[in-house]
């Protein structure tokens, strides 16, 4: 694949493929279509400024003529689908976003992708590709054990995580309707360098190095499965290139954790670091607060038809994936503090013109 189209390829997960993609062929492209919206950033590709290989484009996926547009020019081989808003606490306050890029967006992207496809030549249209990337949370919530598989029935149990249901119908339906050339991930929760700071791990790494409040929902006690983002990029980049076209593989890092052992483990960590003056832990900060609405309880991947099938497996285990996350973020606060920045969201948009 020479040329790929990465859609979101600005936000947290979307801009470690990008940077590991490009780092892992030489003489690839990325075409690079982000609307910078709030988590968009795009000090994250800043190594790829005079890179001729990465082709940044500011713009968003329901933008039918744009789209259409990139895909003539460019030719790509296959198009990978991160742009999506992700959020459930903002999916919460506001659905209506999240219906507007997850589903309308990505319809807009499946109508444009099959265009294109249907215009190439055999080889082109057996060769190419539709990567979508979702997420673990369209499976709803577990009880105590189990793992979700790729045939586990939906449930979504938020605005975001139906949003994202709805995008993975689109996607299917496409291929069985049109032919399409489609693939999907469902994954679980990344981590890692380049996350926005309103996510779990970067926010209680941020508070806890200036002495705020570590506030924890509920009972602490919800399960959730790490992914360390770097593990996430390859296992895509493997569904990419060895995939069965229609097919959906679940994507986990074998990390089951409750999300107050989380905070424990940043805590601890950041406290053999950078202790506080008074000689304090950090788990002194922990705050418990109202959970919020329709929480899930427990995620858990069962990820073994991606092993199995395609050879991929995770490479960074827990202990040493949130040592790397917390150095990385001790290392780059200047980093965090532009992106907490209200001021820089327009700094950065007008940087993408």
């Amino acid at each position: 694949m020479q040329t790929i189209l990465v859609t979101g390829g600005a936000g947290f997960i979307g801009g470690n493929f990008v940077l590991d993609w490009l780092d892992r062929h030489a003489d690839g492209t990325v075409v690079n279509l982000d609307a910078l919206t709030y988590a968009g950033n795009l000090d994250t590709l800043a190594s790829l400024k005079d890179d001729p290989r990465h082709v940044f484009v500011h713009g968003g996926i329901g933008d039918a003529e744009l789209v259409g547009r990139l895909l003539a020019e460019h030719r790509p081989d296959a198009i990978v689908n991160f742009a999506a808003e992700s959020h459930v606490d903002r999916s919460i306050d506001g659905p209506a976003a999240f219906i507007e890029t997850n589903v309308v967006g990505t319809l807009n992207l499946l109508e444009r992708a099959r265009d294109y496809w249907r215009e190439l030549d055999e080889t082109g249209r057996a060769a190419f590709r539709f990567l979508h990337v979702s997420t673990d949370e369209v499976y709803g919530s577990l009880g105590d054990e189990g793992a979700f598989t790729e045939t586990t029935p939906y449930a979504p149990n938020s605005p975001y995580s139906a949003s994202k249901a709805a995008s993975d119908h689109l996607v299917r339906s496409f291929h069985h309707t049109y032919g399409l050339p489609v693939l999907t991930t469902n994954c679980s929760n990344n981590y890692g360098p380049f996350q926005f700071p309103e996510k779990l791990i970067p926010l209680i790494i941020n508070k806890a190095v200036n002495g705020e409040p570590l506030p924890i929902y509920g009972d602490g006690k919800n399960v959730r499965d790490w992914l360390f983002v770097t593990d996430h990029c390859r296992a895509i980049e493997t569904v990419l290139k060895k995939g069965r076209v229609g097919e959906v593989y679940n994507v986990g890092g074998d990390a089951e954790q409750q999300n107050i052992d989380v905070v424990n483990t940043l805590c601890a960590l950041i406290d053999q670091r950078r202790p506080r003056e008074d000689g304090q832990p950090r788990a002194s900060q922990i705050t418990y607060v109202k959970d919020r609405p329709g929480h899930d309880r427990r995620y858990a991947i069962d990820a073994s038809k991606l092993k199995s099938e395609l050879g991929w497996a995770p490479s960074v285990d827990f202990e040493t994936g949130m040592a790397r996350t917390v150095d990385w973020y001790l290392d780059n606060s200047e980093w965090v503090a532009r992106v907490l920045d209200g001021s820089y969201q327009m700094q950065r948009i007008g940087t993408a013109a």
